[in-house]
């Protein structure tokens, strides 16, 4: 049986960073504790930032921008006002070509004129271009940004993530190591480095570092779905159950969180609820390849070939080389011919 989509699940860029910093500044934030008036009114941009607070973190951006205009770091807190204002989910290739980010990406790489050695300006262009999709110009700039902002957790973090899209499973696991390190309360690194253990099979590590994130954000939807999925990697189906559920309770409306929870169903049997959790799924994304299979062989399992044959036909069509579809309807011949004889 093909696994549940997501089975791996994806790493998230956690948009901010909490190392140990010197007084007068924000963990990941602008300000660099000088006191200077400019200094003063970026970092309360970058409390009002970090508090959500967008048009106050705008103002005071603006503010120090005014006061230093060749200073780049408020043109910086400006581009994270401006993201964090697109609504766009901050996950690798969240939004293709998206035209605010195309053009946040413009303004960050004139920023490099007044300063290319400014660390925050290699982060950001590393976050966009992860959003965007570009994996390999992502891990070029994180690369120069870890190099500029050593303790900076998020840095590292999004370096793992690009390491991760670009299939360097070792290098990805190295950098979530040392950003869970920088920041071990931070959820969201925790589920990265649960992505990063069970891409190179460390599927108990993984499943601790979910655990150690679903204890500090047991509302996410996403890290309980992650938990979930690590422990049908392991071949646990009722431990998976109650993380899937929390996350379909969470996100209803996630196709990809019902059509693992399906699995988990089908896995143990129960093939009715997994019937109607995948039938749930589709309803919302007819294009989910795995639960339209996965539909056809709990169809099989309880006897409804019609329906069987129709669901992996579907399959096929959305994707004509999927050599898993191919094989279940050979089965389902197979199986067919015996039932008849």
């Amino acid at each position: 049986m093909p696994a549940p989509r997501d089975a791996t699940p994806g790493a998230r860029l956690a948009f901010e960073a909490r190392p140990a910093v010197k007084p007068g500044t924000v963990p990941g934030g602008l300000a660099r504790g000088s006191g200077t008036k400019a200094d003063r009114a970026l970092l309360s941009g970058d409390r009002a930032l970090d508090a959500d607070d967008l048009d106050d973190a705008r103002r005071a951006y603006l503010q120090a921008l005014e006061l230093e205009p060749d200073d780049p770091a408020a043109r910086v807190g400006l581009v994270r006002v401006a993201l964090a204002e697109s609504g766009v989910e901050t996950a690798f290739a969240a939004a293709p070509n998206h035209p605010k980010l195309v053009a946040l990406r413009r303004e960050l790489e004139s920023i490099l004129l007044l300063d290319a050695h400014y660390g925050p300006v290699h982060l950001e262009l590393g976050r966009i271009a992860l959003i965007l999709g570009q994996a390999a110009g992502a891990r070029d700039s994180l690369r120069r940004a870890v190099g500029l902002l050593p303790t900076d957790a998020e840095a590292h973090s999004a370096l793992g993530v690009a390491f991760l899209a670009t299939g360097d499973k070792e290098g990805a696991l190295r950098q979530l190591r040392r950003a869970s390190a920088l920041d071990p309360k931070n959820p969201d690194r925790l589920a990265n480095l649960g992505a990063a253990y069970l891409s190179v099979g460390q599927v108990r590590d993984a499943i601790r570092a979910y655990s150690r994130a679903v204890a500090r954000a047991p509302n996410d939807a996403r890290i309980n779905g992650d938990l979930g999925t690590a422990y049908l990697a392991d071949n646990e189906p009722h431990r998976a159950l109650p993380y899937l559920e929390k996350a379909v309770e969470l996100a209803p409306d996630r196709a990809t969180f019902l059509s693992n929870l399906g699995y988990a169903h089908q896995v143990v049997g129960k093939y009715d609820e997994a019937a109607a959790t995948f039938r749930r799924a589709l309803a919302l994304d007819d294009h989910l390849v795995e639960a339209w299979i996965n539909l056809g062989i709990v169809y099989a399992k309880q006897r409804h070939y019609r329906e069987a044959r129709r669901a992996l036909e579907r399959a096929l069509s959305i994707n004509p080389n999927d050599p898993r579809a191919k094989a279940n309807l050979a089965e389902l011949d197979q199986l067919t011919r015996n039932h008849r004889e």
